[in-house]
């Protein structure tokens, strides 16, 4: 599980991170709330650890904007704040736990479980892009009333994309989240991929299309209005 940790606070993020990484997770931190949101939407992430209090935006805007884009990784909040109307503030933003400092690893730890457990409730049925849609559980893909079935790895590669809200998504994070590895032998097998689905969204007759950014990746965008 890859866990994204937003907390301005260095030395603590760095620690959680540590706690994380000790148990088995894949952790990466972030020390301001917008690079953190960036973070968040790259699809890269399935459950984030944010402090309420940062510089620029506070978690609590960060997971207000996570929701309003649909993106519905768990959330832990963390937050110096012990008062009832605080943990309510944070819940009611899109949290879904909510830990004062300090705490201890243990109890970082499950949280975390928990979260995990609860995964399958939080995440959305469906992800949407311009005319796509894209079923969660059966991965069809839906455009009108036409539809397609979409293989593991594509289904995989698409959910990046239409996760990301049109941003690039580097070859380098497919081939980590899709495929577990950097070698140079699976780009070919994302250039692949990239290609069926290309072919796929032409036989939808989409106007969204998969663009190459040359030695940097891929944005799914609309296709312009010629009419």
């Amino acid at each position: 599980m890859n866990i994204l940790v937003v907390e301005d606070e260095r030395n603590l993020a760095d620690a959680i991170c540590r706690i994380l990484q000790d148990a088995g997770y894949n952790a990466e931190a972030f020390y301001d709330g917008r690079m953190g949101l960036t973070a968040a939407e790259s699809g890269l992430y399935d459950m984030a650890v944010l402090d309420i209090m940062m510089p620029g935006m506070s978690g609590l805007e960060l997971v207000h904007e996570l929701r309003r884009k649909r993106i519905a990784m768990p959330v832990l909040m963390l937050t110096a704040r012990t008062s009832t109307t605080d943990k309510v503030e944070g819940l009611d933003a899109g949290a879904d736990d909510y830990m004062t400092k300090p705490f201890e690893a243990p109890e970082l730890l499950a949280r975390v479980r928990a979260l995990s457990r609860r995964q399958g409730e939080v995440v959305l049925d469906e992800l949407t892009f311009s005319d796509l849609t894209l079923d969660l559980s059966t991965h069809d893909l839906r455009c009108g009333d036409k539809s397609v079935h979409l293989s593991g790895k594509e289904f995989e590669v698409l959910q990046m994309l239409m996760s990301s809200n049109a941003r690039v998504v580097g070859k380098q994070d497919l081939l980590l989240r899709v495929w577990g590895t950097d070698g140079e032998t699976s780009e070919n097998s994302v250039e692949a991929y990239i290609s069926f689905l290309r072919k796929k969204l032409k036989h939808l007759k989409s106007n969204a299309r998969i663009t190459t950014l040359r030695m940097i990746g891929y944005r799914i965008e609309v296709l312009p209005d010629h009419s």
